[in-house]
């Protein structure tokens, strides 16, 4: 073993404060679950206020769907800055305000401009919660189990989407097959049910709110503050005295080589911004991979495949559970085969995958035979690119310019998701299901050679190590 492996194994060896440094990344990660939830409620509630609402043409269907997206946008521009400035912490605290009344102004909604609204405010809460949750467990976690700890806002998240979809099947009421779009809207389900579908956020949003004033603040944070003393005290917390007064030193050190001022001409420096191109480009590409269709359009996607209302809910579920056993999964691999690893399998798993859910769409299968085929992209995509690309964005910015290089990121990412949310149902209807499931396997080998040519390994390495190898690199 190499002196520096040596130094290493001391500093991030099985001696921290494991049941501490998990229980403020858990909570933390409430936000991962609060988005998960909310972005994935309105799938199941789509056929119920759709008809309440009266949504009929494609452009409106979209804009349902998507205008949360301009929210998450605002949510992750101000998310970086305004957490450099104020503290991971205040902004995570405010996330959570924002989810609980968003989730209740939506579930009163009497029109849908006022839906509408509710809607973007709760987006701003996932663009704060994408931002931030991922990025404050990485600056509290030991670097050997980093990658394991930043993959819990990704369980979270999935568990949130589970939530959301057991939610949606247990309000749901039976809907009979053939059942006319006037039956629907004076029914239960398109009165009231919907309703309740949104309102439940508004539960988990508090217990993360009263949660959030028992973390500390990121020591990383307090050290590029200047608060040397707070962020020692919460490094012992987590390592030790022993490792904490190294890992402070390593924390000082990087910060002394950065500028200090953050601008949007630092981000375009030169050794920035190659990290910000990874960052963004990985965050397209979570995107463009095209696996959100599946669960923010679930109700055409099972339809496709010859299911009905009340089938899809249920298929909805399956889905859910088969995210949520891959996304464990993908946590005990993370730190073992590594990012790059894990990201490359993942592209090119999903290019196959929806080559053949192409065919089958092209063919006109039905059933089970599609339904196996959505089931084997979710579980490639839960192994690999959904919480792998959280770590890797967390983990490869410098400390002074992290929330602001991080916020960047993730507006790509939520520009992205707006552009794919928006335009699906025209993909859809122009190029049919199969044509569309062929684009995003183009889309998936094009990720591929990206992520051959461009992100190298950063597992086991602390943050300092990696944001100074990328940038020298």
């Amino acid at each position: 073993m190499t002196v520096s492996a040596a130094k290493r194994t001391a500093r991030d060896g099985v001696n921290y404060n494991a049941a501490y440094a998990w229980t403020i990344s858990f909570v933390a990660a409430l936000g991962g679950l609060l988005f998960g939830y909310d972005w994935v409620v309105i799938g199941g509630a789509k056929p119920f206020y759709e008809k309440f609402f009266a949504l009929t043409q494609p452009s409106q269907q979209g804009w349902a769907m998507s205008c949360a997206l301009v929210g998450c946008l605002v949510g992750a521009l101000v998310s970086g800055p305004l957490s450099d400035r104020y503290g991971r912490k205040r902004l995570l605290i405010l996330a959570a305000v924002l989810f609980a009344v968003s989730s209740l102004g939506t579930a009163s909604s009497e029109t849908f401009a006022g839906f509408v609204r509710w809607r973007i405010s709760g987006g701003v809460a996932i663009g704060l919660a994408s931002t931030l949750s991922p990025m404050y467990i990485a600056e509290v976690s030991p670097a050997h189990v980093r990658g394991r700890m930043v993959s819990l806002n990704q369980l979270t998240l999935v568990v949130g989407i589970l939530l959301a979809q057991c939610v949606n099947w247990l309000i749901a009421r039976p809907v009979p097959p053939g059942a006319t779009s006037q039956y629907i809207l004076h029914s239960w389900n398109g009165q009231t049910g919907w309703r309740w579908m949104f309102g439940v956020t508004a539960l988990p949003a508090a217990i993360f709110l009263v949660g959030m004033f028992f973390v500390p603040e990121s020591p990383r944070w307090l050290a590029s503050s200047g608060r040397r003393a707070r962020a020692l005290s919460v490094l012992e917390r987590i390592g030790g005295p022993a490792r904490s007064a190294q890992a402070l030193e390593e924390i000082q050190t990087g910060i002394e080589g950065e500028s200090g001022r953050v601008n949007l001409r630092s981000l375009v420096a030169p050794g920035m911004a190659k990290l910000l191109l990874l960052g963004a480009g990985l965050a397209v590409f979570q995107q463009w991979c095209g696996i959100n269709v599946i669960f923010n359009y679930a109700q055409e996607v099972f339809s496709a495949a010859g299911y009905q209302v009340s089938g899809i809910l249920f298929d909805i579920l399956v889905t859910g559970l088969v995210n949520l056993v891959f996304t464990l999964l993908a946590m005990g691999l993370v730190d073992r085969a590594g990012r790059r690893v894990l990201m490359l399998a993942g592209s090119a798993g999903l290019a196959v995958i929806y080559i053949v859910l192409g065919a089958g769409y092209h063919a006109g299968a039905k059933g089970s035979l599609m339904l196996a085929l959505v089931l084997a992209a979710i579980a490639c995509y839960a192994t690999s690119l959904a919480p792998v690309t959280w770590v890797v964005i967390s983990e490869i910015f410098p400390n002074r310019v992290r929330g602001t290089a991080m916020s960047t990121a993730v507006v790509s990412l939520w520009t992205a998701s707006f552009i794919l949310t928006y335009t699906f149902p025209f993909l859809d209807r122009s190029l049919g299901a199969s044509g569309t499931f062929w684009t995003y396997a183009g889309v998936c080998a094009a990720g591929f050679m990206f992520i051959l040519f461009r992100l190298p390994e950063t597992k086991g390495r602390t943050l300092e190590e990696i944001a100074l190898s990328l940038r020298r690199g």
